[in-house]
């Protein structure tokens, strides 16, 4: 594992045992190893999020914890508790699970497969009693499929079985969550509806460990990402400091651009195909032109192809400009709805005349009607009260882009311009 990974602590910092403590784990597959070395930490309070390619290990390292894959090497200790001296009942005590697999055998009704989570707190001849009745009130009621709940379990969607499935967990009334893949099979309401009601579960004070395929996602609810790939842990810690251009190019083998959402303030990660990006064979100084959503998407894709940017003029507080100054981008700007003065223009000239290429976004600041088909710039790029008209005088080549094109388009455009 990576230095920057050796220690995960947990979140309350307070010297008590985590709810998961996970040491130098290897586990294979006959004789093919699925991860080894893997540690983490989940503690009370905290949401950890394993990220990582298809077929890294997520699932295999959350069934080493439930003890239904035996792990090579490494321990796994439950609630400062050897993980392998625990019965199965002890352990469904202290850790539940949502499976990513959400067929069940039998057809029964959503009602008793909430019901099943209470299986851990019953004797062998006890009935439900009034705690776990209440229990299972409060979970549907949580899950949202109280609604549904004398419906037979093969009659709902696979969305719906996801959300009874954690029902299911919540009855179990653990003090930790183990989450596979939690919100694929739901539509993005639902999708946030689940994660906010685990983050609501570990801020009242339990824990949880979610396999999480959407970078966004684990970015805007995790406390720490750990990224799983080439076999171990690559990096974990929080957000911000691991879903990075340069550890997303090493687990996920793709170009990513990482900013900040305006909204939420957490991480946000749009990834592009590295065989696509042009990444180590044409990098370029670019000079982008324009402003609002078109022009934010163009920046977004050039900086995660590795083009070294220049942006302006652009307005304070434009989308392309946050963008922009997320990407580590130098950015021309100048007041909203007030003339720009000879020194900002000054500067964005000087900038294009020092870029390889200058790409001008729907036609410039205004939006004009210019395409990658169409190398001219467009005519709105020459108007006279156009903040960067000067541009059209330099000696960079332009190309005018459509803030739609696709990547390959965008990129080939880029590539094709002439410039040096």
């Amino acid at each position: 594992m990576d230095g920057e990974a050796e220690e995960v602590v947990d979140a309350a910092g307070d010297g008590v045992d985590p709810l998961i403590a996970v040491d130098d784990l290897s586990a294979s597959f006959g004789d093919v190893p699925v991860v080894s070395g893997v540690d983490l930490r989940v503690g009370r309070g905290e949401l950890v999020g394993l990220v990582g390619p298809n077929g890294a290990g997520k699932t295999t390292v959350l069934r080493a914890i439930t003890g239904t894959v035996d792990p090579d090497a490494g321990e796994v200790r439950l609630d400062g508790d050897a993980a392998a001296d625990l019965s199965a009942r002890e352990t469904g005590r202290r850790v539940a699970s949502v499976p990513q697999d959400t067929g069940l055998a039998f057809d029964f009704r959503v009602r008793h497969v909430v019901e099943m989570g209470r299986t851990p707190h019953l004797g062998r001849f006890d009935g439900h009693g009034a705690d776990d009745e209440r229990a299972v009130r409060e979970a549907m009621d949580a899950a949202n499929v109280a609604r549904f709940a004398d419906r037979s379990i093969a009659a709902v969607s696979g969305g719906e079985r996801q959300r009874v499935l954690l029902a299911r967990a919540l009855a179990q009334g653990t003090s930790t969550l183990l989450l596979d893949e939690p919100t694929a099979s739901l539509d993005v309401n639902h999708a946030v509806q689940t994660l906010e009601l685990v983050r609501d579960i570990v801020d009242d004070g339990r824990g949880a460990l979610a396999a999480i395929h959407d970078l966004d996602m684990a970015a805007r609810y995790c406390d720490v990402v750990v990224v799983i790939a080439n076999g171990g842990v690559h990096a974990a810690g929080p957000p911000e400091e691991v879903l990075t251009r340069d550890a997303l190019r090493a687990a996920f083998a793709a170009e990513a651009f990482v900013g900040r959402n305006p909204a939420t303030g957490s991480p946000t990660v749009t990834t592009f195909d590295a065989a696509d990006s042009g990444t180590d064979r044409d990098s370029r100084r670019v000079h982008v032109v324009g402003r609002g959503r078109g022009a934010a998407r163009v920046v977004a894709r050039l900086a995660a192809a590795g083009h070294e940017l220049s942006v302006g003029v652009v307005p304070e507080g434009d989308a392309t400009a946050a963008v922009a100054a997320d990407a580590g981008a130098t950015v021309v700007t100048a007041p909203p709805f007030e003339a720009v003065d000879p020194e900002q223009r000054d500067a964005a000239v000087d900038f294009a005349t020092r870029a390889d290429v200058t790409v001008a976004v729907d036609g410039g600041a205004r939006g004009g009607s210019g395409t990658v088909d169409d190398p001219t710039p467009a005519d709105d790029l020459n108007a006279a009260d156009d903040p960067n008209a000067a541009v059209r005088d330099v000696p960079t080549p332009i190309v005018s882009v459509d803030g739609d094109a696709d990547e390959e388009t965008l990129l080939t455009a880029v590539r094709e311009s002439g410039g040096a």
